[in-house]
């Protein structure tokens, strides 16, 4: 028989385009993901991939089972809806850790929905940077799912007896005042931004040191004007005309018409948002859930899924 959760990794296997990034966005190891794509073959009986040195490529075989996996995966979820609206009692409380431009532009748009009352959650919400939810998930903590963010590999750690989920990434953009009149979606070299003034995290902050890293990689070594680690307030000052800044697409939505976003290839950074689970919370309507929120993440960042169907 084969399990449902191989086929949530083959379809993100297939998205990402390799075992180790597949592991990253779903929690696992590179070696777990081999270990169920391999339990998959053998349930299913069908070659899934052609495996080299460097990389794996899905067979033909593998497209056709995502595509159907995709539907069969949508039934669950919805099998998933219907047994959460049966379970004992008027609903389960969901006490959640979330930071400020998730809650500000993801979570409201979910309990707006129509599905929200049916999901059946009875929700608590402490708003507040990862470092601090956290700490509500250890033992006998007040939280019971906190939804985290973490650039590249900085400092975050959470206890080991957490679940793990990914749920997104929040890429950055840089921003520029509008009044340096450059136009807006103008794809510039990372060259042409070192003159100009910006707008930094103060040093010594994780975030801080992984920008840093990636601004000398690029060879970027910026004029500081502004230490703000408020995506907000930097947002407001770049609108001054203060200097440039590097804001995730959550913090740039409704944005003021003062600043332009451009594109920089050499400059690719995401926040990695993912939710951090008790096990004993893991019901099917906290599940839902947390596929819910996944699901309106990508819409607002304007991320998507691979195309399977092509």
């Amino acid at each position: 028989m084969i399990n449902p959760l191989h086929l949530r990794t083959l379809l993100e296997v297939v998205r990402r385009g390799s075992f180790a990034a597949a592991a990253t966005r779903l929690g696992y190891t590179a070696s777990a993901v081999s270990q169920q794509m391999a339990t998959l073959e053998r349930d299913s009986g069908v070659q899934l991939f052609q495996r080299t040195a460097r990389s794996v490529q899905p067979t033909d075989a593998a497209l056709v089972m995502v595509r159907h996996a995709t539907k069969v995966l949508t039934d669950i979820d919805a099998l998933l809806a219907a047994s959460a609206r049966t379970e004992a009692g008027t609903g389960q409380d969901l006490r959640l850790g979330i930071f400020p431009s998730l809650a500000t532009h993801v979570l409201p748009r979910l309990l707006a929905s129509p599905q929200w009352p049916e999901l059946g959650i009875n929700l608590h919400v402490s708003v507040g940077e990862p470092q601090q939810t956290i700490g509500g998930l250890r033992t006998d903590g007040e939280l019971d799912v906190a939804l985290v963010y973490q650039v590249g590999q900085s400092g975050l750690a959470w206890p080991h007896s957490l679940n793990r989920q990914w749920i997104g990434d929040d890429n950055f953009r840089v921003v520029l005042p509008k009044s340096w009149g450059i136009q807006p979606g103008s794809v510039m070299e990372a060259a042409q931004l070192s003159d100009m003034p910006w707008i930094m995290h103060h040093p010594g902050t994780s975030d801080a040191a992984v920008i840093e890293r990636l601004f000398a990689s690029c060879n970027l070594h910026p004029r500081v004007a502004v230490y703000s680690d408020d995506f907000n307030a930097s947002l407001q000052l770049a609108g001054v005309g203060l200097g440039a800044a590097l804001v995730p697409e959550l913090a740039l939505q409704g944005r003021a018409e003062n600043v332009v976003v451009l594109d920089v290839p050499e400059i690719r950074l995401a926040r990695n948002i993912f939710a951090l689970l008790i096990n004993d919370s893991r019901t099917a309507r906290v599940e839902l859930f947390v596929d819910k929120l996944a699901g309106i993440l990508a819409e607002v960042t304007g991320t998507s899924h691979v195309d399977l169907k092509q």
